[in-house]
């Protein structure tokens, strides 16, 4: 049995030279306090994101802080199936890959469809990591066995059912927020089917989630407002740098899920009150989760929406 200890720090972190860390959205927030302690511990991370320019500007921040950090660039649309697609087969260059972060997403974003005929929301947070995954399954098998993560959120709480239904029929009726917790509720689905189905093949790949609390991100932002900054977006910016905690201790959850001696199907979050914030630990999540029906029937939906059926 895997020791899992009560809290984590940075202090834990083992070195990771030698392996490769694909790690999605990691321009802003959560994703670059990620991809660099990362690159701090020894890992060659690859920063998959959608803008180029973007790429480059997280790539020369985290070498300021880590001089001779070992950097790719991998550009990804999550959002398109078409680009996902591109991008895993670009990866194929990289060789066996040790740890797959699946951090990049959206949150409470108005209606919008994808080319895909996609919730934008869905899409992003759920479908484009799902096909991701797949296509970098054998380099995640290649060294023995990989590790894929995937970042929830509490949010997953407030959903109170799985998105089981035809991904590209519109709801009648479009909430912001209830989607975005059917996504985080779906991350969490995916992860615990992933996991069993690795256990019932006999691979060693190793599937957990993490959610950062509450964390200051651009996340809410840009999904009520579209822009990082400026106007309404300053103003939320500045309401969360006032009352949440630092997008670095929001990414430890997902760094002890990503490095720390766990089990497979280990929900890692904050310690401290309603897991808002403290050093991470693992921690429970709801019934609907762990719902094996709505793990296995998302994940055939997921097949046949993303045009993949896993080996």
């Amino acid at each position: 049995m895997k020791h899992e200890p009560r809290t984590w720090s940075l202090a834990e972190m083992p070195d990771l030279a030698g392996q490769t860390a694909v790690v999605t959205g990691p321009t802003s927030g959560l994703g670059t306090a990620t991809a660099r302690e990362l690159a701090r511990s020894g890992a060659r991370v690859v920063l998959a994101g959608r803008s180029p320019e973007k790429l480059e500007s997280t790539a020369g921040d985290i070498t300021r802080a880590v001089p001779g950090a070992d950097l790719e660039r991998l550009v990804v649309d999550l959002a398109s199936l078409a680009s996902v697609r591109t991008a895993a087969a670009e990866a194929a260059r990289l060789g066996p890959i040790d740890l797959l972060v699946n951090n990049a997403g959206v949150m409470a974003t108005r209606a919008q469809r994808t080319e895909d005929g996609l919730d934008l929301q869905m899409a992003t947070n759920h479908f484009g990591h799902f096909l991701l995954t797949g296509l970098l399954w054998p380099q995640l098998v290649a060294d023995g066995g990989g590790r894929v993560v995937s970042v929830s959120s509490f949010m997953h709480t407030v959903a109170r059912r799985a998105p089981l239904g035809d991904p590209r029929t519109p709801p009648r009726r479009y909430s912001r927020w209830g989607v975005y917790a059917q996504t985080k509720l779906a991350n969490l689905l995916f992860t615990y089917e992933l996991q069993r189905r690795a256990e019932a093949a006999g691979v060693p790949v190793r599937a957990l989630a993490a959610h950062p609390g509450y964390a200051a991100t651009h996340l809410l932002s840009y999904g009520q407002t579209g822009r990082g900054s400026g106007g309404l977006a300053s103003i939320l910016n500045g309401v969360a740098s006032a009352t949440a905690q630092s997008a670095d201790d929001g990414a430890l959850p997902t760094l002890m899920a990503a490095t720390a001696d766990l089990r497979g199907g280990t929900y890692c979050g904050p310690s401290g009150f309603s897991q808002l914030r403290g050093l991470p630990r693992p921690v429970g999540s709801t019934t609907l989760a762990r719902d094996p029906e709505a793990q296995r029937r998302l994940w055939e939906i997921s097949e046949e929406t993303v045009g993949l059926r896993w080996p």
